[in-house]
C-alpha cells in the first residue's frame, strides 16, 4: 500500500516511535491523526505533520470508538490503523499488583481489540484496509525483569497473527512491529549493559519508522529493526532447551539468583 492521501490513526504518537511514524507517513503524503493521552504533545506533532490531533485513552473503548468517529468525521474513512500506543512499568509477577496487569493489558492489549472493533467493519465494507500493531521482541523472545510487558506483548503477537491469518483474503493487511532496543524515553538508560546486551543494537525512532513505512509499501508482516533479531529467533526456534539456559543465565548476570 502507497500512504499518499491516506487516512492514518497512530496512537501513542506525541513522542517517541508514534512521533516518528506521524513524520514518516506525512512525508510519503499520508493524511495523519496523531492520537495519545497527552493532548498538548499531540497537538504539537500534529502541527508538525500537518495533521490533526486527538486525545484518546486507548485503553478504553468508549474513548477510542470517540477518537475514530472524530478522526473520520475530519478527514474521512480510516485506511491505515497503527496500534502503537503502549506502557510498561517492569516488575516480578510475585511484585505486581493486579491492578497494575489489568491496566497494562487494557493499553497493550485491549486498545488494539477496541480500535480493530472500530474500524474494521468500514475496512471490511471498502475491501480494504491496513491495521499495524506495536509489539517488541519482548513479545517473540521475552524480556527479562518484566512480567508484565513480556505477557502482554505477547498477546499483541498473537491477536496480530491471527488478523493476518484471518483477514488477509479480505484485502485486510497486518503487519507487526517487533522492535529491539529504540532509544526512546520506555527503554532507559540506553548505556547500561543490560540494554547493550538484551536489547540488542539501538536504532532511532526515525530509522524504526522508515521500516515501518517500507514494510507497509510491502504489505509485509514482520517488521524487525536489526538483523540480530532473526538470528535470536532462529535461536529459540531451533533449540528452545538451549536458547532458555542462555536466557537463563543472562538473568543471573544481570539480576542475580532469584
Amino acid at each position: 500500500m502507497e500512504l499518499t492521501d491516506r487516512v492514518t490513526v497512530i496512537t501513542g504518537a506525541a513522542s517517541g516511535i508514534g512521533a516518528a511514524c506521524a513524520r514518516a507517513f506525512a512525508a510519503e503524503g499520508a493524511l495523519v491523526a496523531v492520537v495519545d493521552r497527552n493532548a498538548a504533545g499531540a497537538a504539537s506533532v500534529a502541527d508538525e505533520v500537518k495533521g490533526i490531533a486527538v486525545s484518546c485513552d486507548v485503553g478504553d473503548e468508549s474513548s477510542v470508538n470517540a477518537m475514530v468517529r472524530e478522526v473520520e468525521e475530519r478527514l474521512g474513512p480510516i485506511d491505515v490503523l497503527f496500534n502503537n500506543a503502549g506502557i510498561a512499568t517492569g516488575g516480578d509477577v510475585l511484585d505486581v499488583d493486579p491492578a497494575i496487569w489489568d491496566q497494562q493489558w487494557a493499553v497493550n492489549v485491549m486498545a488494539h481489540v477496541y480500535a480493530i472493533r472500530a474500524v474494521l467493519p468500514g475496512m471490511l465494507d471498502r475491501g480494504e484496509g491496513y491495521l499495524l500493531h506495536t509489539a517488541s521482541m519482548a513479545g517473540i523472545l521475552t524480556t527479562h525483569g518484566n512480567s508484565t510487558y513480556a505477557t502482554t506483548k505477547h498477546a499483541v503477537v498473537g491477536l496480530a497473527e491471527w488478523m493476518s491469518v484471518s483477514y488477509h483474503h479480505r484485502g485486510i493487511r497486518t503487519s507487526l512491529l517487533a522492535p529491539l532496543g529504540v532509544r526512546t524515553p520506555m527503554l532507559g538508560n540506553t548505556d547500561s549493559a543490560f540494554a547493550q546486551t538484551a536489547a540488542g543494537p539501538i536504532k532511532e525512532p526515525e530509522e524504526v519508522a522508515q521500516y515501518v513505512v517500507d514494510a507497509i509499501r510491502e504489505e509485509r508482516f514482520l517488521i524487525l529493526t536489526d538483523p540480530i533479531a532473526q538470528t535470536w529467533m532462529d535461536r529459540k526456534a531451533g533449540d528452545l532447551e538451549r536458547w532458555l539456559r542462555g536466557m537463563r543465565r543472562m538473568q543471573e548476570q544481570h539480576f542475580g539468583p532469584s
